[in-house]
């Protein structure tokens, strides 16, 4: 990718960054994932990677809706500072298309701060190849800094995808 961008943040100073994950699932909707990335944060910090590590249940509630629970883990290794830290994520899907996600850490960003995680999106097909994907999201950080201020912030994206070979997708992506 040209830039990582993490719920309408770059973790990369706007650099490319490289990236691969792996996800076994069994058919009773138990999964496991491993994620990983390059990051550079603050200078100080010495962060160069990012590992995500996810155990969850995903499946279907019924014909039009499904559910998707799990617990993230955010690990960064080789810094000067500890930055890891785990949430916990739900996101309730409709009709493929429609879905709202809710993510809980009492941990975020590495800090001794709750954080709370809000987003609403959907998928319009334009053909069997193309569509195009609107994000808004709003994180709940009051006084991550430790400084009294309100670290809370919206965001929100706008996708234009080509699936031009399953599982492969090449993505447009306008953040704000």
């Amino acid at each position: 990718t040209t830039d990582y961008v993490w719920r309408g943040t770059t973790q990369t100073q706007g650099d490319p960054a490289v990236q691969a994950g792996f996800k076994l699932a069994g058919e009773s909707g138990w999964y496991g994932s491993v994620w990983g990335s390059n990051v550079e944060f603050s200078p100080e910090l010495h962060a160069s990677s990012e590992f995500d590590f996810t155990a969850g249940w995903s499946g279907a509630l019924d014909d039009a809706w499904a559910l998707d629970v799990n617990v993230l883990h955010y690990r960064y290794p080789a810094t000067t500072a500890d930055l890891n830290w785990t949430e916990l994520n739900g996101t309730l899907t409709y009709d493929s298309r429609y879905w709202m996600s809710l993510g809980f850490s009492p941990e975020a960003l590495g800090s001794d701060e709750n954080g709370t995680y809000a987003q609403l999106g959907a998928r319009f097909p334009v053909n069997d190849a193309f569509r195009v994907e609107a994000v808004a999201g709003y994180y709940f950080l009051d006084d991550l800094n430790g400084d009294s201020r309100d670290d809370s912030y919206a965001h929100g994206l706008l996708s234009a995808v080509w699936a031009f070979k399953a599982p492969f997708e090449a993505r447009l992506t306008a953040h704000a």
